[in-house]
């Protein structure tokens, strides 16, 4: 038997954009259980008001940016950093109730948890006798 992998992760940009800051992917852990998958992200920095989780075509995009700004009375002699922007896209399996998506963001850790189609999930199945 073979096992069908629920998620994969999508290789080509989530998006072209002319935006010419790097773009970072956020490290993220699948797990998975018999109601469905769980992605938890790693996006520091990132507030709610920033993040934009999208599904398109059963792509799913998380995209998110960081903003460092200066006090207004401080001009940056240089600066490394002054914004960083995430993104990560993954194609979801057919199996994934994409309509329901849950999703929370604390501390700079995002996880979404996406259940499967109800007839995908295990059940178990009565025997009578007689």
């Amino acid at each position: 038997m073979v096992a069908k992998k629920e998620i994969v992760e999508n290789p080509k940009p989530a998006a072209e954009s002319a935006d010419t800051r790097p773009i970072l992917q956020p490290p993220v852990d699948i797990s998975e259980d018999a109601e469905g998958i769980t992605l938890i992200a790693d996006i520091p920095g990132v507030s709610k008001e920033s993040l934009n989780i999208q599904v398109d075509n059963d792509t799913l995009v998380i995209e998110g940016e960081v903003h460092i700004d200066a006090p207004a009375d401080i001009k940056p002699l240089y600066a490394d950093v002054r914004s960083t922007r995430y993104r990560r896209s993954f194609a979801l399996s057919s199996e994934l109730e994409t309509g329901n998506i849950e999703a929370s963001l604390k501390d700079g850790v995002l996880t979404l948890r996406i259940h499967k189609r109800p007839e995908t999930r295990p059940r178990k199945i009565e025997v009578t006798t007689g």
